[in-house]
C-alpha cells in the first residue's frame, strides 16, 4: 500500500533521484573500471547524443535526415586542422558551429523538399563531402588521412558526458517549449501549421541546425580515440544510418527511447565489430526487421504498453484508489 502511494505521490522526485544515482555513478566510472570499458562508454555516449539530435529533429518534424556523418566528420576534421594552434574546448565549440552553420545552409536550400527528395540530398551531401575531402588531401598535402595528437581516455570521456548531458537537457526543453509544438505539427500536417501562423521553414532550419552542433561537437571528441582520420572514416556512412536505426529501434514517443536505443546499439557496435566482424551488419539488420514489424514504436511503445497492462500499472491504480479513498 505505502509503495503504491510512494510512486504516485513522489515519481517525480523518484526520477530526479534515479537521474542522479546515474549520473553519480557515470561521474566515478573511471575510477574502478579499465581502458576497455572507458572506450566503450564514450562511445556509448557519443552515439546518444546522434541519436537524440537526430531524433530532436527528425522525430516531430518527419523529415529523414541521413546528414549525421557529414556533421560528425566536419567535426573530426575541425579536429585534425586546429588542433595544434587552439584549446581542445575550443576547438568543441568550433566543431559545433561549423556543423550547425553547414546545417543552416542545407536547410537554407533543401527543407523545402519534402519525403525520400530531402532524404537522398542528404544523404548524396556525406557522398559529396567525402570526396571532396579525399581529393583536396590528395592534391593539397599528397596524403591521405590525418593524424590526430591523443588525448588522455578519462578526458575524452568527461567531455562527452558533459556533452551529452547538454544534449539531453536541450532535447527536453525543445520537446517541452512552442518550438516543439510548432515541430509536432509539421510533422503532423506541414501545409495546416503553415495556415496557423508556424513559420514552418524557420522551425525546420533553426531545429535542424541545433541538433547539428551537437553531433559536430562529439565529432570533435571522439577523434582523439582515433587516432588517425581520413575522408572514408570520418564521413562513413554508418554514421548516418546508426542513429536512425537506434532511434527507431528505442522509440521516439519519449526522450529516453533513442537513449535506451543507443546503450543498446553502442554496446552490440563495439561487442560484434571485434569479437564477430562477420555478423556485425547481419545482427543490425534482423534487429531492425524484427523492431519494425512486432515493435513499430520501439521499446518505448512496449514500455508504455506493459505500464498500462503490467503489475506496475495496477501498482500505480492501487495508490490512486488510496489518495482518492483518503480525500
Amino acid at each position: 500500500m505505502g509503495i503504491a502511494r510512494l510512486f504516485t505521490t513522489h515519481r517525480k522526485l523518484l526520477l530526479v533521484g534515479f537521474l542522479l544515482v546515474i549520473l553519480i555513478f557515470l561521474v566515478t566510472f573511471p575510477l574502478y573500471t579499465r581502458a576497455y570499458h572507458l572506450r566503450l562508454l564514450t562511445t556509448i555516449l557519443m552515439y546518444i547524443i546522434m541519436s537524440v539530435s537526430w531524433a530532436m529533429f527528425s522525430g516531430p518534424t518527419g523529415y529523414m535526415s541521413l546528414a549525421p556523418a557529414a556533421f560528425i566528420g566536419t567535426g573530426m576534421y575541425t579536429t585534425a586542422l586546429l588542433q595544434e594552434i587552439l584549446p581542445f574546448p575550443v576547438i568543441i565549440v568550433i566543431g559545433g558551429l561549423v556543423s550547425s552553420a553547414l546545417a543552416l545552409l542545407i536547410g537554407l536550400v533543401t527543407l523545402r523538399l519534402k519525403g525520400m527528395y530531402f532524404a537522398i540530398f542528404t544523404f548524396g551531401l556525406v557522398v559529396f563531402m567525402r570526396e571532396v575531402v579525399s581529393y583536396a588531401e590528395g592534391k593539397i598535402t599528397g596524403a591521405f588521412g590525418q593524424h590526430i595528437i591523443p588525448l588522455p581516455n578519462e578526458t575524452i570521456f568527461y567531455i562527452m558526458l558533459a556533452v551529452t548531458v547538454a544534449t539531453l537537457l536541450v532535447a527536453y526543453f525543445i520537446r517541452r517549449s512552442r518550438l516543439g509544438l510548432a515541430m509536432l505539427s509539421i510533422g503532423g500536417n506541414e501545409d495546416a501549421a503553415a495556415h496557423m501562423g508556424v513559420n514552418t521553414t524557420m522551425v525546420k532550419v533553426f531545429t535542424f541546425a541545433i541538433s547539428s552542433f551537437f553531433v559536430g561537437a562529439a565529432g570533435v571528441i571522439i577523434a582523439p580515440n582515433l587516432i588517425y582520420i581520413s575522408a572514408p572514416i570520418a564521413f562513413s556512412p554508418i554514421y548516418s544510418f546508426m542513429p536512425i536505426l537506434m532511434a527507431i529501434f528505442g522509440g521516439m514517443g519519449q526522450l529516453y527511447g533513442p537513449v535506451i536505443g543507443a546503450i543498446v546499439f553502442g554496446y552490440l557496435d563495439r561487442t560484434l565489430s571485434l569479437e564477430f566482424p562477420q555478423y556485425f551488419m547481419l545482427t543490425f539488420g534482423i534487429l531492425l526487421i524484427s523492431v519494425i514489424l512486432f515493435l513499430p514504436s520501439g521499446l518505448v511503445g512496449l514500455i508504455q504498453k506493459l505500464q498500462k497492462a503490467g503489475p506496475i500499472a495496477r501498482l500505480l491504480n492501487r495508490g490512486k484508489e488510496e489518495q482518492h479513498a483518503n480525500t
